[in-house]
């Protein structure tokens, strides 16, 4: 029998789960994250009332295509989440968490039971029913509708056809699913062999990882064959190991590669929350790390992250655009710059992102990276490196950032970088390789060396 991740169907009424993900769901609608409208679900409800919202966000243009087939226009906000919860659910029964006809039934229950929807009871009642009479035909007309079929807003699906013209759809079909859970080995402590015994010691499954590009150094990457409770990690509290994506492993050690190492380091870490690659750069190499952020709440999260990990760098509070309010006028020898981005290359792990972003963002955000670039390469010694990433496929945020700053800046020399990768599928120029060993999110990074004067 189908059953959804989470809590056992026999403890918590389904109508009650799909009651709480409509909620999530229209709240995403109206603009907030998943992560912050999941705060908001009681705690014994939330593993389970999750999984079944990135079920839905992961299906959702093809259910409001469906609701479109159903009604002429849509109901009121509440009754159309539930209704699109319903639908994104029930459409396909290869990845359907129940029964199309439970989660009618248990949809109609929810609708009967919840204030904001019971004036609506009976017409979602009518639209589910019908939905179930005729599912295969009503599927079958939104097969046209690309929105629908790559479950994507129409400008993210233009936008990455122009971007990548012969892999676009090999990048929204991994899209569309489940990030797996890396893990980074701290080499101080241990090796990835080593830690690989402790897990098949403690009945964890995993292999070796590797980002299948060659420009790349080979990094401690391990993914697990199915996700586990980080507690249940032999030595995570103790810092012997980190979650952290095989993309965004690869940052540390590419900005440190062939820098001399003989004396410390002094590195600036900018946008440094929640500290991942802080704390990568401190278990590669002896380095002075000044970690910043604009979040003080997120550079909390820097400070437990050095902690659990048993290393020390300086953390502080601050605008990276904003150096005379926290740079002492000492060069760094490398700069890591993790811009603020679209995040469109973590959609797997953040399904809510195609659908809280605007194409207008893009524009806004490659403003932000441009003028982090202009501000912080002052302030890289001459010889010294500048590693530029984000966690994003869009080329406006990449390559083509990179681009306009290497026109303006002559100082400013390319080194051999990864470039573009994008989810599960590898490293690409417009083909996308189908290479299933290569399971990571969409990133992007350039490697920049100052030339001396």
């Amino acid at each position: 029998m189908k059953t959804a991740a989470g809590p056992r169907p026999d403890s918590l009424p389904l109508w009650q789960q799909l009651q709480a993900a409509s909620t999530v769901l229209q709240t995403v609608l109206s603009g907030t994250s998943t992560t912050v409208a999941l705060e908001r679900v009681p705690g014994a409800m939330r593993p389970g009332v999750q999984a079944l919202v990135f079920a839905v966000l992961r299906s959702l243009g093809r259910a409001q295509a469906l609701r479109k087939q159903l009604a002429g226009r849509p109901p009121p906000p509440a009754a159309d989440a539930l209704l699109c919860t319903a639908l994104a659910l029930a459409w396909r029964d290869t990845d359907s968490p129940y029964e199309a006809y439970t989660l009618v039934n248990q949809a109609v229950e929810a609708a009967k039971r919840t204030p904001a929807t019971r004036p609506q009871a009976n017409f979602i009642n009518a639209c589910l029913r019908r939905f179930l009479r005729e599912r295969d035909a009503l599927v079958l007309a939104t097969d046209d509708d690309p929105v629908a079929r790559w479950n994507h807003p129409a400008w993210w699906i233009a936008r990455v056809r122009r971007d990548y013209p012969t892999g676009w759809e090999a990048i929204l079909a991994a899209n569309n699913g489940h990030a797996p859970m890396t893990l980074r080995v701290n080499a101080r402590q241990t090796s990835r062999a080593a830690y690989l015994d402790a897990l098949t010691r403690s009945g964890i499954d995993a292999c070796a990882a590797k980002v299948g590009v060659t420009d790349a150094p080979d990094g401690d990457a391990i993914i697990l064959t199915n996700p586990v409770p980080v507690n249940a990690l032999p030595g995570f509290d103790d810092g012997m190991v980190s979650v952290q994506d095989a993309a965004a492993q690869l940052a540390a050690p590419l900005l440190l590669q062939r820098l001399d190492r003989t004396k410390p380091l002094r590195v600036l870490d900018a946008c440094a929350a929640p500290g991942g690659k802080t704390t990568h750069l401190l278990e590669l190499a002896d380095c002075r790390v000044l970690a910043l952020d604009i979040d003080a709440a997120r550079c909390e999260r820097i400070h437990q992250s050095l902690a659990r990990t048993g290393l020390t760098a300086q953390v502080m509070v601050g605008d990276a655009s904003q150096p005379r309010a926290w740079w002492d006028g000492e060069l760094f020898d490398a700069i890591l710059l993790d811009a603020p981005c679209t995040a469109s290359g973590i959609v797997r792990r953040h399904p809510d992102v195609r659908w809280l972003r605007r194409e207008s963002d893009i524009e806004r955000l490659a403003g932000i990276q441009a003028d982090l670039l202009k501000t912080l390469w002052p302030l890289v010694k001459p010889g010294g490196r500048l590693l530029y990433c984000t966690c994003s496929v869009f080329k406006a945020e990449g390559a083509d950032q990179m681009q306009t700053f290497l026109a303006h800046n002559t100082n400013a020399k390319l080194l051999p970088s990864p470039g573009h990768l994008v989810p599960h599928f590898g490293a690409i120029s417009d083909a996308v390789p189908d290479n299933p060993l290569d399971d990571h999110d969409g990133f992007y990074l350039a490697l920049l060396e100052k030339r001396a004067a």
